[in-house]
C-alpha cells in the first residue's frame, strides 16, 4: 500500500475539513449544554419522591440507554415530518434539516446520561445540607438550587466532561444522515483526490489528538478537585 499524505494541505484544510470540525464542535457544545439542563431536570424528577415524576423520568432514561445512538438519529431524522423543523427553527431549520435533527437527537440522548451523572452528583452532597438549608427558611427549589446543585456540579464536572469528550466522538454518527461534521470533510477530501484510506487515517489522528487533549485536561481537573476536597 502506497500511502501519500502529501496533499494534505492547509488549503485541503480550509476548504474540506474544517467546516466539518466547526459543526462537530458546535453540535458538541449546544448539546452539552441542553443536554446538562434536560439531564438534570429529569434527575430531579427522579429525586423527588413523587412517583408521577419518578416513573416518567426513570422510564426516559432507561429506554434511550438501551437504545443505540445511531437508530436515534435515524429516528429523528426519517421519522419526524420536515415541516417540524421548519416550526423549531424558522428558515434555517427548513435549509438545515440534517444539522436541526442532530442537534435535538443528541440533547435528547446525551440528557439521559447527563441524567444518571446529575442523580449521583446530587446524592453526593450531604442531606445534612439540604436540612440545614430547610432549617433556614428555603423550600426545595431553593434549596436545591442554592445549596446541592453548585456542590454537585463541582463534584461531577470531571465526569460531565468526560462525557462530553464521548459525545464529540459520537457526532462522527452524525454521517449517516449526511450532516456535514468532522469525518464528512475527510471524507469529501479524500473522493476529491482520490486518496480515501489517506483521509481516514488522518481522521483517525485528529480525532485521537483533540480527545486524548481533553482526556488529560480532565485529569488535570480531577487532581484540583482532589485537593480541594
Amino acid at each position: 500500500m502506497n500511502l501519500d499524505f502529501a496533499f494534505l494541505s492547509w488549503d485541503v484544510a480550509s476548504s474540506f475539513i474544517l467546516k466539518g470540525l466547526i459543526f462537530s464542535v458546535r453540535l458538541t457544545l449546544i448539546a452539552t449544554f441542553l443536554g446538562i439542563v434536560l439531564g438534570t431536570l429529569l434527575a430531579l424528577m427522579r429525586l423527588s419522591g413523587k412517583k408521577w415524576l419518578v416513573v416518567p423520568a426513570a422510564f426516559y432514561v432507561d429506554t434511550l440507554r438501551s437504545i443505540p445512538l445511531v437508530m436515534v438519529i435515524l429516528w429523528f431524522f426519517l421519522l419526524i415530518p420536515a415541516a417540524f423543523y421548519g416550526v423549531i427553527g424558522g428558515e434555517w431549520g427548513s435549509n438545515n434539516r440534517t444539522e436541526l435533527s442532530a442537534i435535538i437527537t443528541f440533547t435528547v440522548f446525551e440528557a439521559a446520561y447527563f441524567s444518571e451523572i446529575m442523580r449521583a452528583g446530587i446524592q453526593s452532597v450531604p442531606k445534612g445540607q439540604v436540612n440545614a438549608g430547610y432549617a433556614v427558611g428555603m423550600n426545595y427549589r431553593q434549596a436545591m438550587q442554592l445549596v446541592v446543585l453548585p456542590q454537585a456540579f463541582r463534584n461531577m464536572l470531571p465526569v460531565l466532561m468526560t462525557q462530553t469528550i464521548i459525545l464529540f466522538q459520537d457526532t462522527s454518527l452524525v454521517y449517516a444522515i449526511g450532516a456535514y461534521d468532522l469525518l464528512k470533510g475527510f471524507e469529501i477530501a479524500g473522493k476529491n483526490f482520490n486518496r480515501p484510506v489517506e483521509t481516514y487515517l488522518a481522521a483517525t489522528v485528529v480525532y485521537f489528538v483533540i480527545c486524548f487533549s481533553l482526556s488529560m485536561l480532565v485529569r488535570r481537573l480531577q487532581k484540583k478537585i482532589a485537593i480541594i476536597r
